[in-house]
């Protein structure tokens, strides 16, 4: 069945108090717009459409930046929700499946209920998700008769009986794009604001002899981001969900509260998670492996058997192999270390490849940045990099080798060869009782003056 996806993300959101698009705001470290085409393309669609208009330029930059091959439209000027499904029309003028509303902001919607819309649509020409509000509020109520549909009403516009009703209209929609298209040509704008409301299409598919359904989530999918406020609660939700999900599919975590997942972060049965690790991007960890406590990760790959932390960092780039063991106060970035590698403490590695079971002292710094380009390091296998080196890239450090603690390396070192790069150490009998007392005496003087 081929599936094609409509997301609108055109308004400006105004109560965010933000120049900023309201759909590029940040849940778990990626734009609500990330959130619903995460959902858009559990679908496998064959199309997604991405119907932009406040920020226009950037919403489409975040769009394609998550998948080239969405599709950006503009609505200028915007008339309602409607007149934004409409924007697609050309673009899928000749796709002959489905097609499924969602919205930018809201970034909740289950893969299994799309599916389950989809599935109505073997009984409904039209299918809107619906849910049970604790507080409708202000929300459309739908007007049912178990899963038939007669008619979402606007809460403005219902009687007190319909203002009753808590079945509420989430604004998803289901149809083949052909009716989609057909019905949203006959919906009219005689309404106070002035604009085309894609709630009128189930009352005009029934007009016409075409059925409505409703498919059901909770209430929880639907969580619409219009304010900061909404954003934390969303963020909250988020990882609440997450935090479960991983403690279900058998991952440890020590202090499930103090854990902040990302959307994409990916994690393997029998990993440990301490408290108060944070992950940016991109971050996979394969099962077995440990992230200490107070670790930050982002953009990088851990391996079976690693262990991270405590007081971490992995930038992008960092690819630690098996057994790998990065520990306190230490940050990778764009490199790779293999198999064995240890770093124990207060070292930076930067563009940089580490050899097998290499062992990298305290106080190591790759000095990868000239202040205009960046250049790499080599270490080769079971290499011992003294305390306090530092590797002047670039540079390569060959296999077996060894550096003395404290030395500045500036050339290549062969493999199994130390290298010595200090400054002489010179000694000067008796200076230092000499050298104290004079300064004592300085100190004292200024004292009386």
């Amino acid at each position: 069945m081929s599936v094609s996806v409509i997301v609108l993300a055109a308004g400006m959101g105004t109560r965010m108090n933000s120049d900023t698009p309201k759909v590029l705001h940040h849940v778990a470290s990626a734009p609500l717009l990330h959130h619903a085409l995460t959902a858009a393309r559990s679908l496998e669609p064959a199309r997604i459409v991405v119907v932009t208009g406040h920020g226009a330029e950037d919403v489409a930059k975040a769009a394609t930046a998550f998948d080239e091959a969405c599709e950006c439209v503009v609505q200028d000027p915007q008339l309602g929700t409607a007149h934004a499904v409409s924007m697609a029309a050309p673009l899928l003028a000749d796709m002959s499946g489905e097609a499924i509303v969602l919205y930018g902001d809201t970034p909740f919607i289950r893969p299994e209920t799309l599916e389950a819309m989809l599935h109505a649509r073997a009984r409904h020409s039209v299918v809107v998700l619906g849910f049970e509000a604790k507080d409708p509020g202000r929300y459309g109520r739908l007007i049912a008769d178990g899963e038939t549909l007669h008619k979402i009403v606007e809460y403005k516009d219902a009687t007190d009986e319909e203002r009753a009703v808590t079945l509420c209209n989430s604004g998803v929609l289901c149809a083949s794009a052909k009716v989609m298209f057909d019905l949203i040509s006959k919906v009219e704008n005689s309404n106070v604001a002035g604009e085309y409301y894609l709630t009128d299409l189930p009352e005009l598919a029934r007009a016409q002899g075409l059925s409505a359904g409703v498919v059901i989530c909770d209430e929880s999918e639907t969580l619409g981001v219009n304010t900061r406020a909404q954003l934390a609660e969303a963020e909250a939700a988020f990882q609440s969900r997450a935090r479960a999900e991983a403690l279900e599919n058998g991952v440890t975590l020590t202090a499930p509260e103090t854990v902040f997942f990302a959307l994409d972060t990916h994690i393997g049965r029998d990993a440990i998670i301490g408290a108060n690790v944070l992950f940016g991007p991109a971050v996979t960890i394969e099962s077995g492996a440990e992230v200490k406590g107070f670790c930050h990760l982002e953009g990088c790959h851990i391996s079976r058997g690693a262990v991270v932390g405590p007081f971490a960092r992995l930038r992008p780039g960092a690819e630690l192999a098996e057994d790998v063991h990065v520990g306190n106060f230490v940050e990778i970035k764009n490199a790779i270390l293999d198999e064995g590698v240890k770093v124990g403490h207060l070292t930076y590695i930067g563009d940089a490849d580490i050899g097998e079971f290499t062992n990298i002292g305290a106080g190591t710094v790759t000095c990868n940045y000239d202040g205009v380009m960046k250049h790499r390091t080599k270490i080769g296998k079971r290499a011992f990099i003294g305390s306090d080196t530092m590797l002047v890239a670039p540079v390569t450090v060959g296999d077996d080798a060894l550096t003395a603690s404290g030395s500045v390396i500036t050339d290549n070192v062969p493999a199994e060869a130390v290298a010595l790069g200090r400054a002489k150490q010179v000694n000067k009998p008796g200076l230092a009782t000499a050298l104290m007392t004079r300064l004592k005496a300085i100190k004292a003087a200024k004292g009386k003056a």
